[in-house]
């Protein structure tokens, strides 16, 4: 997936991450713009799990622990019902600009 910025969008945090899917995990970017959530599948062949959240889209952001003890786990839950997880580093100033975007 290629990020096709609009107008006024720009970049305000990138990071790498381990998205996980149900049973699948995928390693990527996560990228937060002032408009939008992205994540970028490092892998060509997990190209399909590419996607794109608006702020308005996220009813939670939730803290975990991967492996139950390292806090580096960000579950975002969408008004859907679709738990979107990911494992990365500083993971609560990402909480608090996805947040902050509603």
């Amino acid at each position: 997936m290629r990020i096709d910025l609009k107008a006024n969008e720009t970049v305000v945090k990138a990071t790498n991450t381990l998205h996980s899917s149900g049973t699948a995990e995928f390693k990527g970017k996560l990228v937060l713009t002032n408009q939008r959530i992205y994540f970028i599948s490092a892998q060509r062949e997990a190209e399909a799990y590419d996607f794109e959240i608006l702020p308005d889209q996220i009813s939670e952001v939730i803290y975990y622990n991967v492996l139950r003890f390292f806090p580096k786990g960000l579950e975002l839950k969408t008004k859907e019902g679709i738990s979107l997880k990911f494992t990365m580093k500083d993971r609560d100033t990402w909480c608090r600009m996805i947040v902050s975007m509603n």
